[in-house]
């Protein structure tokens, strides 16, 4: 269950110092491969940071990396058993993500570490990890429209609610390629708190050659939000074009346009495209990909898709399918340390598929059997290029079948 608000996780951290600087990042899309690639360059200085992102991939433990290591799992129960006492002791009734992000900024504490970067679970202004103390820079990144139930059903009041990250006096970066109405917001927001606002933008930044072969816009729009912020957080240090290109390439984010080998487990030689595109926004960036990448050779694309309860899907899949594609539908297993998300029907994706009009030439519906339908998914593409989406937790089903 969500419930968002400050007062229970105010309490579980009040007597925890943060003697770490923080950088907090908000947004749609976007979030965890800036947290990425500021996790990349911080430790190219050879400086010790902490990342806490959001959903875990495989183990709870992995959305919380010490100097580029996921924690250890003794060490998570360890802190993670004294955040829960404390919260039993005090009677909070903390949700779950209240109880990982304290034990998250916990071990932060215990590990020393100088600089901490923190994705914003859901929304920002009332969202657990607003309960940062030492906010060196924030960052908002591209913001499109999810999670209305929570955060609002216009672009504008959804801003609002990432730009509660703002801190008096504390610089924030934005990205530049946001709606201007978007813009107007946070810039409002940034003026109330008396907090400069940089623009990350590529157009006058002047991203291009090696960069630009290497990453996707969308990905050197990241890495411009990363490298501003920084910046930012780090004046002492800058970083030249080329180290900067070779922070792209060390930085690791799984399941965002990510290429992996499933021969183990299926037989199929060739590798194939996970992604957790699961709303409009970053269903559009991975169509685009698919577009320039994948449909060269003339040949259908084959999907495994997922999605999570209560979601519409059908604009994810107008801008995925094309006619004469092949899909699988699946529903993911259940998610460890969140037990409210939910996959929707396989039966009902399909349904959705036949309402947009788009001409399928083989489907199946796999319902919760993940291998089944990436097995079939496998023999019908005939090595043909083959793309699984529509869900993180979808990816986090994928990565686990690969490490078992």
């Amino acid at each position: 269950m969500i419930e968002l608000g400050l007062a229970r996780i105010t309490a579980l951290l009040k007597n925890t110092p943060q003697t770490w600087k923080a950088i907090h990042v908000a947004g749609t899309n976007g979030k965890g491969s800036i947290c990425a690639y500021l996790n990349a360059m911080i430790r190219s200085n050879r400086v010790s940071c902490g990342r806490f992102t959001s959903p875990h991939l495989v183990d709870r433990w992995d959305c919380i990396t010490i100097n580029d290591s996921p924690v250890s799992k003794t060490k998570f129960h360890h802190f993670e058993e004294l955040v829960k006492k404390r919260n039993e002791d005090q009677r909070l009734d903390a949700s779950e993500f209240e109880l990982l992000t304290a034990t998250a900024f916990e071990i932060f504490e215990a590990e020393k570490v100088e600089f901490g970067v923190v994705e914003v679970g859901l929304g920002g202004r009332l969202d657990a990890t607003n309960a940062l103390k030492q906010k060196t820079v924030t960052i908002i990144s591209k913001i499109g429209l999810d999670h209305q139930s929570f955060l609002g059903n216009t672009l504008e009041e959804i801003a609002l609610q990432k730009a509660g990250i703002i801190r008096p006096k504390v610089p924030c970066v934005v990205d530049a390629s946001n709606h201007p109405s978007v813009l107007d917001v946070i810039l409002s927001q940034a003026d109330s708190q008396s907090a400069s606002m940089k623009l990350a933008d590529l157009r006058s930044n002047g991203f291009g050659g090696k960069l630009g072969e290497q990453l996707e816009p969308h990905q050197q729009q990241n890495l411009l939000c990363a490298y501003e912020a920084f910046h930012l957080a780090y004046p002492s240090h800058t970083l030249s074009k080329d180290e900067l290109f070779s922070v792209a390439a060390d930085a690791v984010w799984p399941g965002r346009l990510q290429s992996i080998n499933i021969e183990k487990i299926t037989g199929r030689a060739k590798p194939i495209l996970l992604d957790g595109a699961h709303n409009p926004q970053s269903a559009e960036v991975l169509s685009a990909f698919v577009e320039k990448r994948l449909r060269v050779h003339g040949k259908p694309v084959t999907w495994v898709l997922a999605a999570s309860a209560g979601k519409d899907i059908s604009e994810i899949l107008k801008m995925l399918l094309r006619d004469g594609d092949n899909i699988a539908v699946v529903e993911f297993g259940p998610v460890d340390g969140m037990p409210w998300v939910r996959p929707t029907r396989s039966a009902a994706i399909l349904e959705t598929v036949d309402k947009i009009g788009i001409s399928i030439s083989a489907r199946q519906d796999a319902q919760a059997d993940v291998m089944m339908g990436l097995e079939w998914a496998t023999k019908i593409s005939d090595d043909g290029p083959l793309v699984v989406a529509g869900s993180l937790y979808l990816v986090s089903n994928i990565l686990k079948l690969l490490r078992a």
